[in-house]
Order: structure tokens, then C-alpha cells, then sequence
């Protein structure tokens, strides 16, 4: 189970930061400034920390995947008809973790409400097709026994 939710951790999250990345690049903005703001999140000071801040922010992202990828594992787990369609779960995942995140935690930290457009069409890509998806078939996968 441990090496389920690694490797779904690192294939998810660097699918999510290399999108995030590319978007940052795309409207102008610094990828360093950008991993600062995710560090932000846990740890306000992270905007003022140069490099470090920066390091923190793929630190806070890849643990933020890896409670992701932990959560859908676990019920994956006790329910195994999530691992008969891992494409369909996966995409109900994607969207219950962009619903999580968007549309609770992220206000609730930075109150930012409403989303807009762009946001949430770049969001709900990222989530379901960039983390959602994979974390579902690798754990099904990973359940089936394919992956030890």
C-alpha cells in the first residue's frame, strides 16, 4: 500500500506541478514565485523566503498529493468497485478533490471566492485528469496485483 500511494503521489503531483508550472509560464508569472504562494497556504512567512520558499511550496504540494493519493487508496481499499472503473472513480475523485480544495480550503485560507473561469476550467483539468485518473489507476493497478 505504501509504494501504491508513493508512486501515485509522484506520478499525480508532478503531472500538477509541471501543469501548474506551464500556466505560471504561460501568463507571465515566475515559477518561483508560484511555488512560494502553494507554500503560502501552511505557512504564510513562505512569500518572503526567496529559494527556500520555493522548496517549501513543492514540499507543501507533494504532501497535499500524497494525502490525496493516501485517501483514495484507503477507500479503494475497502471498496473495491472504485477499482473496476478506475476511469469513471477517478474523474468522480478529481472532482471531489477540486471541490476540497477550490471551493473550501483555498477560500477559506486566501478568500478568494468567486473562482473564475479560467481558474476553474484549468482547475477541474488539472484535478481530474491530471491527479484523479492516475491515482485511480495506479491504485487499480496496484490492487489487482500488478504492483507490489
Amino acid at each position: 500500500m505504501t509504494r501504491t500511494i508513493a508512486l501515485a503521489t509522484l506520478v499525480a503531483g508532478t503531472l500538477d506541478i509541471v501543469f501548474a508550472m506551464m500556466l505560471s509560464l504561460i501568463f507571465g508569472r515566475e515559477i518561483p514565485n508560484m511555488l512560494r504562494f502553494v507554500a503560502s497556504g501552511p505557512f504564510p512567512a513562505a512569500t518572503d523566503m526567496g529559494a527556500s520558499g520555493a522548496i517549501l511550496g513543492l514540499a507543501v504540494h507533494f504532501t497535499l498529493m500524497a494525502i490525496m493519493a493516501a485517501v483514495f487508496v484507503l477507500v479503494a481499499r475497502r471498496k473495491p468497485e472504485l477499482t473496476a472503473k478506475p476511469i469513471q472513480w477517478g474523474a468522480i475523485y478529481g472532482l471531489v478533490t477540486y471541490v476540497a480544495m477550490n471551493l473550501i480550503v483555498v477560500p477559506l485560507r486566501f478568500g478568494t471566492w468567486p473562482p473564475k473561469p479560467l481558474s476553474i476550467a484549468t482547475q477541474l483539468f488539472a484535478h481530474i485528469v491530471l491527479v484523479g485518473i492516475p491515482v485511480a489507476l495506479i491504485t487499480a493497478r496496484s490492487l489487482r496485483g500488478r504492483l507490489t
